[in-house]
């Protein structure tokens, strides 16, 4: 995929959620290996740039989608503009409609909790009949999975052989996940969506159309779950924008000297 910005180091698709959903499908029917999409956001880069693992997993990401609006805000500052935010919900929304057109497409998906598990099968079962929910599982909540864990998730995916892997783990623990294990995984398509599941599921709302427009989707989550989110909003958000004002004045010297 050639349409794409270089925001430190990531290749971050700018072509908007319908043409990123088009090239994932055509390309899953194609490629030898799984296609690996991920979600890209402010705190995920910071975040990144302490771990490892994590960096190496956006960095291999087949699609990485700019879901942030900070991302977007930016790319605009620095004179790279993206041509929208696309929401792992945006994806994922646009994603059934076109795979519920395709003959015996199989999803599958990963993480959560049964409650939450049990919810998406009802819905995928009511509002899209036509694609198959062949499997879910629901891994131990913890910090880090082991050996032991991996193997099991592994294998409770290919015994269902699904076409669409979806895993909600949250980030960066499902990126993680998908990088370590994605090369013994024998399904052509991976999506890292984390709250998707919820939003899906009905357990979590996600912000109103007005608050998604205005570009300030992350402000009614943040005073829901304040607890969860303050890291993200309130130590992550500064540091990214120092990063930020930084690259824009090395990219203005940059120019000047040449």
């Amino acid at each position: 995929m050639t349409n794409t910005i270089n925001l430190f180091g990531y290749s971050i698709s700018n072509q908007g959620v319908l043409k990123d959903v088009v090239h994932a499908l055509k390309t899953m029917d194609t490629s030898q290996k799984p296609f690996y999409m991920a979600c890209v956001n402010p705190h995920s880069i910071v975040t990144a740039k302490k771990d490892p693992v994590f960096r190496k997993s956006l960095k291999t990401a087949n699609l990485l989608i700019p879901d942030g609006i900070g991302i977007v805000w930016s790319s605009r500052f620095l004179n790279i503009p993206l041509e929208e935010k696309v929401a792992g919900s945006d994806f994922f929304s646009v994603f059934n409609k076109l795979a519920a057109q395709k003959t015996n497409l199989k999803y599958f998906f990963l993480g959560s909790n049964e409650v939450v598990l049990n919810l998406i099968r009802q819905r995928m079962a009511r509002d899209f009949p036509s694609i198959d929910l062949c499997g879910t599982y629901s891994p131990p909540y913890k910090d880090e999975f082991d050996d032991g864990d991996n193997i099991k998730m592994v294998e409770a995916v290919n015994k269902a052989k699904p076409d669409v892997l979806w895993v909600g783990m949250t980030a960066p623990k499902q990126e993680k996940w998908i990088y370590v294990n994605h090369h013994q995984l024998d399904v052509p398509f991976i999506g890292a969506i984390g709250a998707v599941f919820d939003f899906f599921a009905g357990t979590k709302k996600r912000p109103s159309e007005f608050w998604i427009r205005i570009g300030l989707e992350w402000m009614p989550r943040f005073l829901k779950e304040p607890g969860r989110l303050w890291e993200r909003n309130l130590k992550s958000s500064p540091i990214y924008i120092m990063w930020i004002i930084r690259e824009k004045l090395r990219r203005s010297i940059q120019q000047g000297v040449q």
